[in-house]
């Protein structure tokens, strides 16, 4: 290997985006090869939801808080509105995740979503509405992660330029404070 060249980052959570990607890949094969093997509708409806809803779950509980450092939800308050609650790791933190890993993390995320939408497409070239409600489902289950994922990005950006502001703001004011009182 060339001492010159820069030592190839390998993923730091192999395991973590097996399974991000299983479930997804799992979900859209079974939709894709179920017409081979199986004849009824309820069948497919079932098992590709199955499939739909544990990569929805994994993706928000497991692979999103170990891959990217992120972590939503969204919750029914007293007054019966939706609130949408985000955690991240600190900025240094997640600077330091590693970059294949999140690369994966939203290229897969992406990636599903625009392959759920192809394949809605084919069903409405085909007048298949039944498998439609397949696709809706599984591209509903999707999208709210991205939706969910993104603004937790947003989040967290926007809470480290808070922090970083009333840092400075602090500082300022206690080096302010410190002239005054050597005068």
């Amino acid at each position: 290997m060339d001492p010159s060249q820069a030592p190839v980052e390998n993923y730091a959570n192999p395991n973590t985006c097996l399974f991000h990607v299983l479930f997804k890949g799992a979900a859209l094969a079974f939709y894709i090869l179920s017409a081979l093997f199986f004849n009824s509708f309820v069948i497919i409806f079932v098992v590709t939801v199955l499939l739909a809803a544990l990569d929805f779950w994994v993706v928000k509980n497991v692979s999103g808080r170990i891959l990217v450092g992120l972590r939503w939800w969204n919750e029914i308050n007293d007054l019966g509105e939706s609130v949408w609650k985000f955690e991240s790791l600190d900025q240094e933190s997640l600077a330091r995740m590693n970059k294949k890993d999140s690369w994966l993390f939203w290229w897969t995320l992406y990636l599903a979503a625009a392959a759920w939408l192809i394949l809605g497409a084919f069903s409405l070239i085909r007048f298949q509405a039944d498998y439609l409600l397949v696709v809706g489902v599984c591209l509903s289950l999707n999208v709210a992660n991205i939706i969910g994922f993104t603004k937790c990005k947003k989040d967290a950006k926007k809470q480290f330029q808070q922090f970083a502001s009333q840092t400075i703001a602090s500082r300022f004011q206690s080096t302010v404070q410190s002239a005054f009182t050597l005068v």
